[in-house]
């Protein structure tokens, strides 16, 4: 960088970004001010006076960028641009600059369907080192715009962005690997070819022969043969590798080979293979003869090019990365810097030394996502006013009085929770799991009580309109006789319904709301809200969670779900919520017993359901679709399967349908028929996957059951066992894959929901489990919850840690984090924060 015009075009190169995101201060990493203050600071010794004072003015702009609102920023955005063409279009600033020849590399990136080409460098212009010396200047150098990374340049930054969305050097350094090959230990050539594993040999080209083989329709290869004094191997070639081949290797070519080697046709030969060509000034192997990482690729980008790359910016940047971590804490727990991390996760030098890098990585990513939730959450503890709710009459006891049946201990504890947070001046944020049948919406209208008796109403959201069904018959029918006035709100009321509805909530009449999403429609008015509970809150879109708390002021939040979570889930997705768990199923419940029931064993089943039909019972039969669907043929459709039983195979019995495409009052008499036992058998899709309480329902049949996921599995089965009944589901399966089959078997293995949850987690991973993406949840880019269970027990109580000791983040050896916290996880930190 020797002239203003230079250090001009970068200072605006992330305008168009900045106007593009609306003027959130986010287009470079640290903020506009630091990034163009550093910049000035660059410009003024190639800078006569009169331009000094124009860089200045510039500088001043931005000074109090990150402080201003988005339409003042637009207007200093402005103001700056009018000063730099200024600047640009000044005479002076024509006599200092130096007209450079275009040597810019417009060479497209070749691609290989093997991804194992060589690119040349072009002579790329690229920005000379940096001197760095603070920290803000760090933060700008780690900011530089990819283009100006040796080999790299203006069109193949360009792939880079559209491809992977990589525009600066930060981004580059974060773009880890996804796997790595050990090619690091080398081998003679007659050692090679015996275990079928990828192997490591180097030598000198020695032949190149082309073949074309005599049968009919044979394909052309080549065979290039390598030397390394104790034996000869063919590295063999077909299609567009050939010509490469043959102009690259030729006769005396020094290369390192790795690939899988075989023993056939009397020689060593490999034709799976990558290959590094060695020159006599090598000093460093990047792609073979080392760990070599292996990143995630597009169609158009292939691995050694990425390589190169990622290793041009380690050389020249890595020292600009700046640690994060105190001190202290990289002490205790023994952490590697995070320089030596980054260059070690991307290319270590021992097997050693990846296992700390990803550690330490890992490790960061984890405190980061648990401090951001502990400092919000020890800010809530001080800063939110809410209601302090106290037990001012004996409407709780009497309720608890009233109860056909006993609260279980599990119960009990999960109230006694819920209600010591809803005392308390603060607001009520809690989790409420338990399994499937657990007794959750008995705590739940325990809670709602307490919210009555101090003169509030509460508000109960599901994501259905049979589960909204299904709470509102079971709370009318536990606290009407109490007095309490309980209101559906459904999508599908007619209006005039719907407006005494509304008029009832808005008046205060009703105490308890119970609906699906159309709660939070506008037109919605609650008199006095103070207690919003969520059920499977999953299935409920962050801003849709939001707006149910906006009904009220800063009400209570109870969420409940019968998924269970994974701990390292709930400390993640739940990291600022207090969790209370229903562990205990009633008293009477028994054991489903769950069977994998081969097709060919389809008749004695179809004798085991009349069997138990005959003794008094009924049963759901589920199928995953409504009808017949051009993708899925071999899918037996609920509609057509509903007439199949009816017709032919139970026709002296009573066959019911129902699914999500019948209108709700269809929906609602067909399951009061069920529960009326005027249907013997409920052929459904997943609609009766939650909410459905027929006790006298004791078996389930599930079709095609490696089609669902466990969780649904589970969730499905939670239907029947309802009672004392000895209950059973049966799985027709055929599953095509391990995880289907992985899935079948945990079913069979055990009734417990949290063990169904954690083989959920190991099968799909935690970026798919439950909408952990839907509810905010930051992608790892490092960490797996899975496989780092205990680390992020170990970050978690650090965070907290520093939440406790510092919510502010003020303490000068919390400032990285601080910074850090504010620029990457912010955005995702508010999502959670909803519940």
């Amino acid at each position: 960088m020797n002239d203003l015009k230079s250090i001009l075009d970068i200072i605006q190169r992330p305008f168009s970004l900045e106007k593009k995101t609306r003027y959130q201060d986010k287009a470079v990493f640290g903020g506009l001010g630091a990034y163009v203050a550093s910049w000035v600071t660059k410009a003024i010794p190639f800078s006569k006076s009169s331009q000094i004072d124009q860089l200045k003015k510039l500088s001043y702009i931005f000074e109090d960028y990150s402080e201003a609102l988005p339409s003042e920023r637009k207007l200093k955005l402005e103001e700056s641009i009018k000063i730099i063409e200024q600047l640009q279009n000044g005479e002076i600033l024509k006599q200092n600059n130096v007209e450079k020849a275009d040597t810019i590399d417009q060479t497209p990136i070749p691609k290989d369907e093997n991804d194992d080409l060589e690119l040349e460098d072009q002579n790329i212009e690229t920005m000379p080192e940096i001197q760095i010396t603070d920290e803000a200047d760090k933060i700008v150098a780690l900011s530089t715009p990819i283009e100006y990374v040796k080999g790299i340049g203006p069109k193949r930054s360009e792939l880079l962005m559209k491809e992977i969305s990589i525009r600066t050097v930060g981004d580059l350094m974060e773009y880890y690997p996804r796997d790595y090959h050990d090619r690091s230990r080398f081998k003679s050539i007659y050692q090679v070819g015996r275990s079928g594993d990828y192997e490591t040999i180097q030598g000198i080209v020695v032949n190149q022969l082309e073949i074309t083989p005599r049968r009919a329709g044979a394909q052309k290869f080549l065979k290039v043969i390598v030397y390394d004094e104790t034996a000869v191997a063919s590295m063999i070639a077909f299609g567009k590798r050939i010509q490469y081949m043959k102009q690259s290797l030729k006769l005396e070519t020094k290369l390192v080979v790795s690939g899988k080697f075989k023993r056939d046709y009397g020689e060593i030969q490999t034709s799976e293979y990558t290959y590094e060509i060695l020159s006599d000034e090598d000093a460093e192997l990047i792609h073979t003869g080392r760990i070599v990482p292996v990143y995630p690729l597009t169609a158009n980008l292939i691995q050694r090019s990425l390589r190169r790359w990622v290793k041009s910016v380690l050389d020249n940047y890595v020292n600009y990365v700046q640690e994060i971590l105190p001190s202290e804490i990289r002490n205790r727990l023994q952490l590697i810097d995070k320089q030596e991390a980054v260059k070690n996760i991307h290319f270590p030098d021992s097997e050693q030394n990846l296992k700390a890098a990803r550690h330490r990585l890992a490790f960061d990513e984890l405190l980061l996502l648990e401090l951001g939730l502990g400092v919000r959450k020890k800010r809530w503890e001080i800063e939110e006013p809410g209601i302090s709710f106290k037990e001012k009459t004996d409407l709780l006891k009497r309720f608890v009085k009233s109860l056909p049946f006993q609260l279980t201990s599990a119960q009990k504890k999960a109230f006694a929770e819920i209600k010591k947070d809803m005392e308390s001046p603060r607001p009520l944020n809690r989790l409420l799991q338990g399994d499937v049948g657990s007794g959750k919406t008995v705590v739940a209208a325990m809670a709602m009580l307490l919210a009555v008796d101090n003169e509030y109403q509460s508000a109960l959201m599901a994501p259905t309109e049979i589960l909204a069904e299904q709470h509102y018959n079971t709370l009318t029918n536990l606290l009407e006789p109490l007095g309490i006035k309980v209101v559906l709100l459904r999508g599908d009321m007619h209006k005039k319904e719907r407006d005494k509805s509304l008029i009832r909530i808005k008046t205060g009449e009703a105490n308890i709301v119970v609906g699906t999403h159309a709660i939070i429609q506008s037109g919605v008015e609650f008199a006095n809200l103070g207690l919003a509970i969520i059920d499977e809150q999953h299935r409920f879109g962050v801003m849709q969670r939001a707006e149910l708390k906006n009904k009220g002021v800063n009400p209570d939040v109870l969420v409940m779900t019968a998924t269970p979570i994974p701990r390292t889930l709930a400390l993640t997705v739940y990291g600022d919520f207090n969790i209370s768990v229903i562990d205990q199923l009633p008293p009477g419940r028994q054991k489903i017993a769950t069977h994998w029931v081969p097709e060919g064993k389809r008749k004695d089943m179809y004798k085991f359901i009349e069997s138990q039909i005959a003794e008094g019972r009924q049963a759901y039969l589920v199928y995953p679709l409504v009808e017949e669907s051009e993708k899925l043929e071999d899918l037996k459709a609920a509609t057509e399967m509903a007439e199949h039983f009816q017709n032919e195979v139970f026709p002296h019995l009573k066959v019911g349908l129902i699914h999500g495409r019948m209108k709700s009052d269809e929906k609602q008499e067909i399951m009061t028929k069920f529960k009326n036992n005027e249907i013997n058998i409920l052929v459904s899709t997943t609609v009766i996957e939650v909410g459905i309480d027929v006790p006298n329902a004791s078996l389930m049949l599930i079709e095609h059951a490696e089609r669902f996921g466990l969780a649904q599995l589970h969730q499905l089965r939670g239907r029947v066992g309802r009672s004392s009944h000895k209950s059973y589901c049966m799985l027709i399966a055929d599953p095509s894959n391990e995880d289907a089959v992985r899935r079948v078997k945990a079913m069979e293995r055990t009734n417990n929901g949290f063990e169904i949850a954690e083989e959920d987690l190991a099968i799909r991973g935690p970026g798919e489990f439950f909408g952990t993406k839907q509810a905010g949840m930051p992608d790892l880019k490092v960490a797996n919850l899975i496989i780092d269970a205990k680390l992020l027990e170990i970050a978690r109580e650090e965070a907290f840690q520093i939440a406790t000791d510092d919510p502010g983040l003020i303490k000068p050896e919390h400032q990285m984090l601080k910074k850090i916290l504010r620029e990457k996880w912010q955005q995702n930190l508010e999502m959670i924060s909803i519940g």
